[in-house]
């Protein structure tokens, strides 16, 4: 919809084609980049479960005509949408009643919300010296700009405290770097974004970075995680039905933000993931990257690097390896591996390094060319190996033999293999986040405190207490 819109822009006619579970979607679209009447052809039902006989009857019977009428009629702009202002006052009522004009204007996210009254957002704004007005950023799919204002807003309804604020500011700032790609954040993967979060504000907040760090139930690690999908949702203007941008299949709840154990990284003479981001140990920062979904818990046992590491690779490269063609296709691709300190001390100790897990992990977690190949055809996506390969988008080494059997590598580079260490340190437990290719890649930033940060936060220490 987006590369027709710049089509009709430039003065070229376009059609759309689009199939029936992702009509609204797209009217949406073009609606909020101002092309309502936008041609678009609808293919009727889903094209993947579709006979060639069937497909065949759709198209002559029903797309070519509304191709023609759509390339013969120009588009016309919508009507601008006017939105409240700022500091308007949208509604006055009960705590009831503000919970009932939220879920039916769609502004939650279907549970209850802290009302965002002026007062409240105010003490959010205390805690940062950026203008209320300052813009970090234009949002799609909805075209709304990021603001200091409508961060603290969000960061009210979501149940952070007014502290966590220069944290939610560093997360928007994340998804709002075109690099992060939030406007993909509507696709049927259905991928959350996941926040990790580096730094002695850690501590400072009282983030969670040991058993049940995944949970909810610790406010930071959840409000904040909460915080970031009610932007998108509010902002962005990301939706389930009843509203229609948001087209994840089965999708998944928000993750809350996950704290890495920077005590356990010094004490094995690893550096924290930030580092690995191109930070300072002790910078404060946020990476927000796209999950489609976690792997199982994985255990492993053993005095040595590879009892555990052979078990991670042969377990994670299951769980993985339905994903590795989005990787490969796109040349891109960022799994997160979280290792339990008790698993990452045991490797540690032995003289691995960050960089040889990476190193291990990319060559032993491998598939068959023919499997990434019959993901492709399962995708309704146009790829093969060699076709690949000739054009340059792939290394070479993807096809080194025409046996179909041959094993290839399911990670694109070995450098782009995130490792966190945070869980139970009384556990052998590890997990894996697998990431979206080029959706949601990790964009890392650091967090802006403000000048009298000691003195806000002993203050709310004080006011809490």
């Amino acid at each position: 919809m987006r590369a027709s819109v710049a089509a009709e822009k430039a003065g070229v006619p376009s059609v759309s084609l689009v199939a029936t579970g992702f009509l609204r979607q797209a009217e949406a679209i073009a609606r909020a980049l101002g092309a309502e009447s936008l041609g678009i052809a609808e293919y009727p039902g889903v094209p993947l479960t579709d006979s060639a006989a069937e497909l065949r009857e759709k198209v002559e019977g029903t797309i070519i005509e509304e191709v023609v009428r759509g390339l013969t009629t120009a588009a016309k702009a919508s009507a601008k949408l006017v939105e409240p202002e700022a500091t308007d006052i949208v509604f006055k009522g009960t705590l009831r009643e503000v919970q009932e004009r939220f879920h039916r204007n769609l502004w939650s996210d279907g549970m209850p919300i802290i009302p965002p009254t002026i007062e409240e957002v105010e003490r959010f704004l205390g805690f940062t010296d950026r203008a209320p007005d300052q813009v970090t950023g234009v949002l799609l799919p909805e075209n709304r700009q990021a603001t200091v204002w409508n961060v603290a807003v969000n960061g009210v309804m979501a149940g952070c405290r007014p502290e966590y604020m220069p944290v939610l500011l560093a997360a928007v700032e994340a998804i709002a770097d075109p690099e992060f790609r939030v406007e993909d954040a509507g696709s049927t993967p259905g991928w959350e974004p996941l926040i990790v979060l580096n730094g002695p504000i850690i501590k400072e907040l009282d983030f969670n970075f040991g058993a049940g760090v995944m949970r909810v139930g610790r406010q930071a690690n959840t409000s904040v995680g909460r915080f970031l999908r009610l932007y998108m949702r509010n902002v962005a203007g990301l939706r389930i039905p009843p509203g229609a941008t948001d087209k994840g299949s089965i999708a998944q709840s928000f993750n809350v933000a996950l704290a890495e154990n920077e005590d356990a990284v010094a004490e094995f003479g690893w550096q924290p993931f930030s580092v690995d981001r191109g930070f300072q140990a002790g910078d404060n920062v946020v990476t927000v990257l796209s999950s489609v979904g976690p792997t199982l818990p994985t255990y492993t046992a053993g005095n040595t690097a590879l009892d555990h590491l052979k078990t991670l690779a042969d377990l994670w490269g299951r769980a993985l390896v339905s994903w590795s063609l989005g990787w490969i296709a796109e040349a891109r691709g960022y799994p997160l591996f979280v290792l339990g300190p008790a698993v990452a001390k045991v490797i540690a100790r032995d003289g691995f390094s960050k960089d040889d897990i990476r190193r291990y992990l990319y060559n032993n977690v491998t598939t068959t060319a023919s499997y990434v190949e019959k993901l492709a055809i399962e995708r309704g996506t146009n790829f093969t190996f060699r076709d690949y390969v000739q054009r340059g988008v792939i290394s070479r080494e993807y096809c080194q033999s025409d046996d179909p059997d041959r094993r290839v590598p399911i990670f694109t580079q070995p450098e782009w293999i995130g490792i966190v260490v945070s869980g139970d340190p009384g556990r052998n437990q590890s997990k894996g986040y697998v990431q979206n290719h080029k959706q949601g890649v990790p964009v890392s930033k650091r967090i802006s405190l403000p000048r009298s940060w000691n003195e806000l936060r002993e203050r709310q220490e004080r006011l809490a207490d």
